[in-house]
């Protein structure tokens, strides 16, 4: 399949694997990108000596290309930036904030730089600051989010820019990726689903938790914090969430309630106190795949849908 993201990118599939922090290592970006897509390292809150590591990792297991994520509130954003340049990473998309401080380095390094956005004004402002591509995220997807649903924020940003779009949020069969592509979108960013990847190397428990979600199993936090954050139900997310609508509870120490939580759910596997971040597709992720069935089942199933959607035009 070719579209203007293949092409950009230099891979078969349009498909992009989300910067999962702490699930995204160099690992399962290796295999995604050795099945035909992208696969992209997140770089979280870790500093760029860790980041090299991964890196090389991915290097080691796959000659194809891949991305690293930056997440732009991270502390060691700065020194990951150079880093990037420094090993001449492909491409870099970016979350959590914008990333035009760095881009012109970036750009001038060679880097396909790709940010996620929420809104048509972020959109057009990484697109005038030399984006090769956007990544529409809508609130459905795991992790953090934003408003829009994907359904009306991808035609919008199609509108609004000449650059390929990427849609993410809510995507784990062929039927949504066909979706999407009619709404204008060229290219896919799957997380969800590649959280039960056969390379993906977070605890059992959390890959069980993903297998076993029911339709109303997700939940999002820290809109009261201006960044909210979409999980799979738990003990630890429902405390949080009651926690925002308690006045006595400082914002200060909600931030200290989520520190560590997805490391605890993705690590340790803790039933309790983790945070299993999913998007609201987790109750359609059924079984464990390799990286590369999960992109060919995503595909094969877009192929049938879109062939079959003639019968609805005389």
């Amino acid at each position: 399949m070719k579209t203007r993201i293949t092409e950009l990118l230099g891979i078969e599939y349009p498909i992009l694997q989300g910067g999962m922090a702490w699930v995204a290592d160099g690992k399962l970006a290796a295999a995604v990108s050795n099945g035909g897509g992208l696969g992209i390292i997140a770089a979280m809150n870790a500093d760029a000596e860790t980041l090299r590591t991964q890196i090389q990792i991915a290097r080691s297991l796959t000659n194809k290309p891949f991305g690293v994520n930056v997440m732009l509130m991270s502390p060691f954003t700065a020194e990951v930036a150079v880093l990037l340049t420094e090993e001449k990473v492909p491409v870099v998309t970016t979350g959590a904030g914008s990333p035009t401080p760095y881009m012109p380095a970036w750009l001038e390094a060679g880097i396909r730089v790709i940010p996620v956005i929420a809104s048509v004004a972020m959109a057009k402002r990484v697109v005038r600051a030399g984006a090769s591509a956007v990544i529409a995220e809508g609130g459905e997807a795991g992790g953090h989010v934003g408003e829009i649903t994907t359904m009306a924020l991808v035609p919008q940003i199609c509108d609004a820019v000449d650059v390929p779009v990427i849609a993410a949020g809510g995507i784990a069969d062929g039927r949504q990726a066909a979706a999407v592509f009619m709404l204008g979108a060229e290219g896919l960013q799957v997380g969800t689903r590649f959280l039960v990847a056969e390379e993906c190397g977070i605890h059992q428990a959390y890959k069980d938790k993903v297998l076993k979600a029911k339709d109303i199993d997700t939940l999002t936090t820290g809109k009261r914090l201006g960044h909210p954050v979409r999980a799979l139900k738990t003990p630890f997310s429902r405390n949080l969430l009651q926690a925002e609508y308690n006045a006595d509870i400082s914002n200060e120490q909600l931030e200290e309630m989520g520190a560590g939580s997805l490391r605890r759910a993705a690590v340790d596997g803790d039933l309790q106190e983790g945070a299993f971040m999913a998007g609201q597709v987790a109750a359609m992720v059924t079984k464990e795949q390799a990286a590369a069935d999960i992109i060919r089942d995503i595909f094969d199933g877009m192929e049938t849908c879109l062939k079959g959607a003639s019968k609805w035009v005389e």
